[in-house]
């Protein structure tokens, strides 16, 4: 709390992070200016069809070139609303996913482990999509619903006051038809949208599991399942559709009110035709912005939805007094780890314990032990993924938790297991570690990482398109396109963890040899299991499972 109020939950303030509000004012402006050229086409559409039921003798051309220079004007403004609105969206939605991804790397791969892959993917696509009306549309609408009739008003006004009851009236009951509608729709639209987010992270698993599902004699029953949660989202989407038709029924239903009163008034005391007929078409301008109010509120709805969905992430760890932000810029890296101690649970056996070492800028460490030592524990505690439970991690005397991700960024290149390649083509995954690179570092990256070995005997050379993961190239290729962008990327600190794990003999040592010629001048600390890690001349880590410390 703070000044007695609630703090705003991270969904909110993600959200509102994303708005901009001078544009959404200049969106509101652009809407007022509509009403009052909309209330100029009403008066003059009122004197042409005056004129042509005979009602009043005045010249129609000049009145109906009015009418034309308005209409173009008002198409003009509608234009002009509908670009500045989608770039708002666009605008937002780009910050938003910013927001997500953000969180997620604050939250590292740890936190991640234990929420589905798929509702992440969720949020940071599907969900962030439906947000764009949010901005775009809800905020000018929320605003426009009280300032575009009043603007009516101020003109029925001056035009007709008898009329001003009416519409008034009439107006006042919408609102009151869309709170006893929105009750529903808000139920409704969160249990539509949590549907919706079961069947796609149900969809995306099991497709990812499609082989063991399959063996597993599983396909009837996962389909079948499948097919419930599709019924689900169906069912509940056309709740969420019966609650807006009650409130599109309000609104109609006002209007058509206003109209039957007017038309009512009108006809009991006769007066100028053009008059009655402004006054007919001033309800319909009156309804308008309230129409797209009740459009828009569905947007606002799925916010709601949002912002529950993105608190339900992993964020960052807090840590507790950290020293003030800061960056590291050094052509060396001098890595030291001061009794260090981790445990993945708390209150569980800690991966590592009192660990203490230093690399000297320019020298390579190898960290040996069996698995569960805690060797991977290390590279991700050098990655800034986890924090240390206990001691400190320091490059060139800075504490890591303290060095800014991007800085953290910029000093480190990491080679795993099993490369994260992208769909797409060879040079492209390679380009990745710095788009920015010329041809000549491309090439001198290609060479040294022996890309060039194997590239020349594909289709289309470095142009080869690969699948997601690095589908189409053997594990040795796919672990040197990795070398290669790690060349490029030219970092002065290179994490290795177990780079050739699941490699043949040969292949290892060719990788190896690779790895070699990356190693120079960089500051490296390889986790190995393999005998063929040894040819890098470095200092030995002998780690020890915590599990053996404790019998020990």
């Amino acid at each position: 709390m703070r000044g007695g109020r609630a703090l705003p939950s991270a969904g909110r303030v993600w959200l509102d992070g994303a708005r901009d509000r001078r544009a959404a004012r200049n969106l509101v402006a652009l809407g007022a200016a509509g009403t009052v050229i909309a209330c100029g086409q009403a008066w003059s559409l009122a004197k042409l069809l005056s004129a042509a039921i005979g009602a009043t003798d005045v010249p129609i051309l000049p009145w109906a070139a009015g009418f034309m220079i308005l209409a173009m004007a008002r198409i003009a403004l509608a234009f002009a609303s509908e670009r500045a609105a989608a770039r708002v969206g666009a605008a937002a939605r780009r910050h938003l996913r910013s927001g997500v991804l953000t969180r997620l790397i604050a939250a590292g791969p740890d936190a991640l482990r234990h929420h589905p892959g798929a509702a992440v993917a969720t949020l940071a696509v599907d969900t962030v999509e439906q947000l764009d009306g949010l901005f775009a549309r809800w905020g000018p609408a929320s605003v426009l619903a009280l300032l575009s009739p009043a603007i009516v008003l101020v003109v029925v006004a001056v035009a007709d006051p008898g009329a001003l009851p009416i519409l008034l009236g009439t107006g006042l009951l919408v609102p009151a038809g869309m709170a006893l509608a929105g009750v529903g729709a808000a139920a409704a639209s969160r249990q539509q949208f949590a549907a919706m987010a079961r069947l796609q992270v149900r969809f995306l698993d099991r497709l990812r599991g499609i082989a063991t599902i399959v063996l597993a004699g599983r396909a009837a029953d996962e389909a079948i399942r499948l097919r419930q949660a599709a019924d689900e989202l169906a069912s509940r989407t056309l709740r969420v559709l019966r609650v807006a038709f009650l409130s599109s029924v309000a609104l109609d239903g006002a209007a058509a009110l206003a109209l039957i009163l007017l038309a009512w008034r009108y006809s009991q005391r006769p007066g100028p035709a053009a008059a009655s007929i402004f006054g007919l078409l001033l309800a319909v301008e009156f309804f308008a912005p309230l129409r797209t109010f009740s459009a828009a509120y569905q947007d606002r709805l799925a916010a709601a939805a949002a912002v529950d969905a993105y608190d339900e992430q992993p964020g960052p760890v807090p840590v507790q007094e950290l020293p003030p932000p800061r960056t590291v810029v050094a052509h060396g890296v001098t890595v030291a780890f001061d009794r260090v101690s981790f445990a993945w649970d708390p209150g569980g056996p800690p991966a590592i314990a009192e660990l203490s070492f230093r690399v000297a800028p320019g020298d390579t460490l190898l960290l040996v032990g069996p698995s569960g030592a805690g060797k991977s524990t290390v590279i991700e505690l050098l990655l800034g993924f986890v924090r240390p439970s206990a001691g400190r991690v320091t490059l060139n005397g800075a504490d890591i938790a303290s060095i800014v991700p991007s800085a953290l960024a910029e000093l480190t290149s990491w080679i795993g297991q099993r490369p994260m390649l992208f769909a797409g083509t060879i040079e492209d995954n390679i380009r990745f570690g710095r788009p920015q690179a010329t041809a000549p570092e491309l090439d001198a990256a290609i060479r040294a990482a022996g890309v060039a070995a194997f590239a020349t005997d594909l289709p289309q050379g470095l142009q080869t398109l690969i699948g997601e993961g690095g589908y189409g190239l053997s594990g040795g290729q796919a672990q040197r396109v990795a070398i290669a962008r790690a060349y490029l990327r030219d970092a002065p600190l290179l994490l290795l963890d177990e780079p050739t794990a699941h490699l043949d003999p040969a292949t290892e040592a060719d990788v190896f040899a690779s790895l070699g010629r990356l190693a120079i001048g960089r500051t490296v600390i390889l986790s190995s299991h393999s005998a063929a890690a040894h040819r890098f001349a470095g200092r030995r880590v002998d780690l020890v499972p915590a599990s053996m410390l404790g019998a020990a």
